[in-house]
């Protein structure tokens, strides 16, 4: 198999663990790449199914073993989110060549820096009602339910797949508005650090827009998706898709940079921040 290369790749919300969890279209997708950087951007591992209804099918480990494996060859961040939150007592440690944090910044070829965090901490519903996420936790559970039911009586009717729970996402009025919500409380954030934008996941829509004079970036997720966000060795950062087979470009976009006097690396160790003055 020829291998597409990357600079960067950054995949999220893969909730292992759970029967929706597309981690054999994962392992293919893993296989078909190599990269010099690996981000992890939260949800991997779901651990709210996991205390209650457990699955861990051979094609889970499949995923543990492929990233593992990357590690040895490849830089991976593991960036905790809300499901997998149990992690977070591990910051700052290094098991297996992968690096555990809450966020860290990622220079691109270019010299852009982005923030790489999960995202969860900017969700009000998350950080505040915790008892409504659980809630709305259960309601997605259940628009995934009936996604297979009408799945089912659209391949015998001989009609393509169409997702529900996606629909509902992008056409509710008030699950559109949230989607705004998130988008402009993390570029918020973010203009705060001086960074030229962010990548994260948590909300399972994958996207690149230019707002203002900052960049969003969203990975998406392997529950429908089947995406990620990859960065081109010219530093062009690009959303793609795996559709079974093979790697299909979705949006490609060259963001805007900012003038700044500074850029931010990680810490190799632990992934703090560190201000290092550009050449000049």
């Amino acid at each position: 198999m020829i291998k597409m290369v990357y600079r960067s790749v950054f995949i999220s919300d893969v909730h292992l663990g759970t029967r929706w969890s597309k981690a054999e279209e994962l392992a293919s997708f893993l296989s078909s790449i190599r990269c010099e950087k690996l981000y992890l951007v939260g949800d991997i591992i779901d651990g709210w199914k996991l205390r209650n209804n457990p699955r861990w099918p051979q094609s889970h480990n499949r995923v543990i073993r492929k990233i593992l494996k990357m590690a040895k060859r490849s830089e991976v961040f593991y960036i905790t989110g809300n499901h997998d939150e149990f992690v977070d007592e591990f910051e700052g440690y290094d098991f297996g060549g992968i690096r555990i944090c809450k966020k860290t910044s990622h220079i691109t070829a270019d010299n852009r820096r982005f923030m790489v965090i999960h995202g969860d901490e900017f969700d009000v519903v998350v950080k505040y009602r915790k008892w409504l996420a659980f809630l709305g936790d259960t309601a997605y559970t259940f628009a995934l339910y009936l996604n297979d039911i009408l799945t089912w009586i659209r391949s015998r009717l001989g009609l393509p797949y169409w997702s529900l729970s996606q629909y509902l996402k992008h056409r509710v009025k008030d699950a559109v508005a949230f989607v705004g919500d998130f988008e402009e409380t993390l570029l918020a954030e973010t203009r705060k650090g001086n960074h030229h934008g962010v990548i994260c996941g948590h909300i399972h829509r994958p996207t690149i827009r230019n707002i203002e004079d900052t960049v969003y970036c969203n990975s998406g997720d392997w529950v429908e998706s089947c995406s990620a966000l990859v960065e081109h060795a010219d530093g062009t950062l690009e959303v793609v898709r795996w559709d079974g087979e093979k790697i299909i470009g979705d949006v490609c976009e060259r963001p805007k940079l900012l003038e700044m006097d500074y850029v931010v690396s990680p810490d190799t160790n632990n992934c703090p921040e560190k201000r290092v003055p550009l050449a000049v």
